[in-house]
């Protein structure tokens, strides 16, 4: 396994002058003498005799890691990062202990950067307890990005990581398998769009190693196999090329390509392929002075050998979207063994290996890269970008420069550090509605790492936030107004929208299905199944007619129309036959005198229920005597004004037998449901010696709607017995029908 040598003991050398660094102020970084020292000196005392979680001695691996990033092309200033960061652990004042010693810019580096690890640590801690790991995976990345906005952050935490896995692969200790599989799918990628392909195939073959270590020492044993016969032949023929390509007049360097594991185990399972048919683990990287003689050394290879045309790739014209530019070519030798060749410049070879220390001019270039470098998406547009600051860190000497590329959003934990996505500014009400719709409208108070604070309070990344809700209730109308600061997120926002929209929708429904209830009991028509009703009247359900209903668009006319068929009109023969006494005995029935007529059938109507000592009209039916109704009753009153003729005086009787009647009449309740709301009602009923003799209930989204109906001798105090239910907790009114 080709790899970056392993750190010294000790610093790191130095062989060139202090560079400059991204700074916020002149002397943050520029200007400073001997900083690597000066860090490591700093550092020294904190971290000589502690250990990191994996067991290895903390200034061994900040030495390590600074050995790496001053391989890769890092400044001493970036290397001395490295060491400021694992003393934040051990200062109660971070950033104010390194800003005194070392300036702003350094401290807000090592405190952003520890800030990530512990973000880092809690993501594998909670990896296990994800349905999906491999979304986790991919915030994890996305936040190793968006993090902080100093960009160098994310190559020390690459260096870290690389300089961990040695670590454990040296010392034969179990690694943590969330680390291994953070490392493969989150680190290797990143490092791949960065172009730092030394890093990318270490952390690569390391941590395939860890995961599937028979696997890895099948596949190593087979090279070892092969090894002694594959150098020789290869040697022989690396000589004979670099001649004849020399003989040709070009500049070029010939050399044997490094065999990976994990890129020969990925192309053997993506492709199907036994061991002896990948082809680059015979394989060649030639190395030119320009772009033209990259073409014409590939025109002469495919002239002396038999080359594999549908194994032919040209990144140069067609780069990656990570930057990468070479040409790629399998040819077959004298004996018909594939070869697989690579052709580049010096720039871009230096560029392939190591990512940052390429530096390219800047240009404008949107979605179509940076010098060249074609992006097949916004996102892949920002890695360009991002590989391009990298690039010139040593050379940047302004805080403009150190921008972050996803400024337009942040990413924050749950208590059980899973990450979640939200845009710049976001707050808990915003986090709120991303983990469910219903915990952002029962959201009532947030924790932001474990303090309270105002649900309009602007999310910063890597926070830990901690939602608390209700029971039940809904959002605030506050939170749609702007100028406060509640939400940020168009969706959020949406949802809250949504449903004021529903509780103005549930409203009208109520109202119109009490409208439309009182009707039918007018009518005597309370048996009638609503869902039907509203199907003969042509909608698709009881709620949609009363819905149109509530918003006065459907008249309740034609609900009458459709319950009551027209009367026929009386013949004058037809009211001769009212005058004629049916009974001689003087006791009015039901305790109502018509007056003017010696005796004649009557019956309390049902809509209105009348009871004394309401004033009453008499309505003459067909075949029924005399209907009496209250004449304050919606019905009576149409029915006079159709046929006033039909209508006749009535009084309630003062005669023997009635002094102790009863009358039912109806009481209408709405309250807000809970349990024990129809018992504590009943018990007012009972004791104000007020029979019940029926009850109807229902319940919507939290609001009961009751009818009792009672039997009464005396309307008037009726007000009294519905005055104590009003009382009831719970009740919002209550009146007679």
């Amino acid at each position: 396994m080709n790899s970056l040598p392993v750190a010294p003991s000790g610093p790191p050398s130095r062989s060139a002058p202090v560079p400059q660094l991204i700074t916020a102020t002149a002397q943050d970084l520029s200007g400073q003498v001997d900083v690597l020292a000066r860090a490591r000196a700093f550092a020294e005392p904190f971290l000589v005799d502690q250990t990191l979680i994996s067991g290895e001695n903390t200034l061994a691996h900040a030495d390590a890691e600074a050995a790496i990033l001053q391989l890769i092309g890092g400044s001493e200033a970036m290397q001395a990062a490295c060491y400021l960061v694992y003393t934040c652990e051990h200062l109660s004042k971070p950033q104010e202990v390194i800003a005194k010693v070392f300036g702003d810019n350094f401290a807000t580096l090592a405190v952003e950067t520890t800030k990530l690890i512990r973000i880092q640590q809690q993501a594998r801690a909670a990896e296990q307890r994800l349905d999906d790991p491999a979304v986790q995976n991919e915030n994890v990345r996305k936040m190793l990005l968006a993090f902080s906005r100093d960009l160098r952050v994310v190559l020390l935490r690459l260096a870290s990581r690389l300089q961990t896995l040695r670590y454990y692969a040296a010392s034969k200790k179990p690694i943590p398998p969330s680390l291994a599989r953070e490392s493969l799918h989150v680190f290797a990628p990143l490092a791949n769009r960065l172009g730092i392909w030394q890093i990318k195939w270490e952390l690569e073959d390391l941590s395939f190693r860890f995961l599937e270590p028979e696997t890895y020492r099948e596949v190593a044993r087979l090279l070892d196999q092969k090894r002694t016969e594959r150098e020789r032949s290869m040697a022989a023929l690396r000589q004979d090329l670099e001649a004849e390509l020399r003989a040709q007049g070009m500049v070029v360097s010939v050399q044997g390509r490094p065999k990976h594991i994990y890129s020969i185990v990925k192309k053997m399972r993506g492709k199907a392929l036994d061991f002896d048919q990948v082809f680059d683990i015979r394989a060649l990287r030639v190395i030119v002075g320009s772009v033209k003689d990259c073409y014409a050394a590939l025109s002469w290879v495919h002239e002396r050998f038999t080359p594999i045309h549908a194994e032919f790739d040209d990144y140069i014209a067609r780069p990656k979207p990570n930057g990468y530019q070479s040409l790629h070519t399998v040819v077959r030798d004298t004996l018909g063994k594939p070869i697989e060749i690579q052709i580049r410049t010096q720039a871009m070879h230096d560029h392939a290996e190591h990512g940052v220390a390429a530096h390219w001019a800047y240009k404008e270039a949107g979605t179509k890269g940076y010098a060249g470098v074609s992006a097949s998406s916004e996102y892949d547009a920002k890695i360009a970008v991002l590989r391009q600051l990298l690039a010139w860190e040593r050379d940047l000497s302004g805080p403009q420069h150190q921008q972050g590329l996803f400024e337009d959003r942040i990413y924050v934990l749950t208590p059980n550090a899973a990450i979640v996505e939200l845009p710049q500014g976001a707050t808990p009400v915003d986090f709120a509605y991303t983990l469910h719709t219903d915990v952002g409208h029962r959201c009532r108070g947030a924790r932001v790492d474990g303090a309270m604070v105002p649900l309009n309070t602007p999310l910063q990344n890597g926070q830990t936030v901690e939602i608390t809700i209700a029971k039940e209730g809904g959002p605030s109308r506050d939170w749609l107004n702007a100028e406060l600061g509640f939400l940020t997120s168009h969706r959020a926002k949406a949802k809250v929208r949504a449903w004021f929209n529903a509780l103005v929708t549930h409203e009208t429904v109520a109202r119109g299905r009490e409208a439309v209830e009182k009707l039918l009991q007018r009518e005597g028509k309370t048996a009638i199944k609503l869902e039907d009703l509203a199907s003969q009247l042509g909608f698709k359900s009881a709620d949609a007619l009363f819905e149109v209903v509530g918003k006065d668009e459907f008249s309740l006319r034609n609900i009458e129309t459709l319950l009551r068929p027209p009367e026929p009109v009386l013949e004058p023969d037809d009211y001769l036959l009212l005058r004629k006494s049916r009974h001689v005995d003087k006791t009015p029935k039901g305790g109502v005198l018509v007056v003017g007529i010696d005796s004649l059938m009557t019956q309390l109507a049902k809509c209105c229920k009348p009871a004394p000592p309401d004033a009453i009209g008499g309505f003459v039916t067909r075949g029924k005597g005399v209907s009496i109704h209250r004449r304050d009753c919606s019905n009576f009153r149409e029915m006079a004004a159709r046929s006033a003729e039909r209508v006749i005086e009535v009084e309630w009787g003062r005669t023997k037998g009635v002094e102790h009647a009863v009358y039912p009449v109806d009481v209408a309740i709405e309250a807000a449901d809970r349990q024990g709301l129809l018992r504590d009602i009943s018990e007012v009923f009972a004791r104000e010696k007020t029979n019940v003799i029926g009850v109807q209930t229902q319940s919507v989204k939290g609001t009961a709607w009751m009818t009792f109906t009672v039997e009464v001798a005396d309307s008037a105090r009726l007000g009294k017995v519905l005055g104590l239910v009003a009382a009831v907790t719970g009740v919002r009114w209550a009146r007679r029908r």
